[in-house]
């Protein structure tokens, strides 16, 4: 199955996940996904996430200076991306729900 559809229904809710535990910058977001499964995500679009996210006001963001290369920006979740994010699980495990009982084998309904 490809997912790529599916993935971009879940991305915003994926990316506020990840940076509720730690904050994080772009690539270090990405490799979070990727190590969680979902490998097929690509950084244009979680950085493009990043960005919305931010501007919609659901993260801050901050400078961290680096002796190694550029700057890098890290972005965390705020009280406005923590409300968004509960909203967004509740929805998702209704949903999954639903699915998971359309999809079930006749014995299961």
């Amino acid at each position: 199955m490809d997912t790529t559809q599916l993935l971009k229904g879940v991305l915003d809710v994926a990316v506020l996940a990840v940076v509720e535990g730690e904050d994080g910058y772009g690539y270090d977001v990405v490799r979070r996904l990727r190590a969680a499964g979902l490998e097929e995500v690509g950084d244009a679009s979680v950085y493009g996430t990043l960005r919305r996210l931010y501007a919609s006001g659901s993260l801050t963001s901050y400078v961290v200076p680096s002796d190694e290369g550029p700057h890098r920006k890290y972005y965390g979740i705020n009280a406005q991306g923590r409300a968004t994010l509960a909203t967004q699980r509740k929805d998702w495990h209704e949903f999954a729900g639903t699915m998971a009982r359309l999809l079930g084998t006749g014995e299961d309904r």
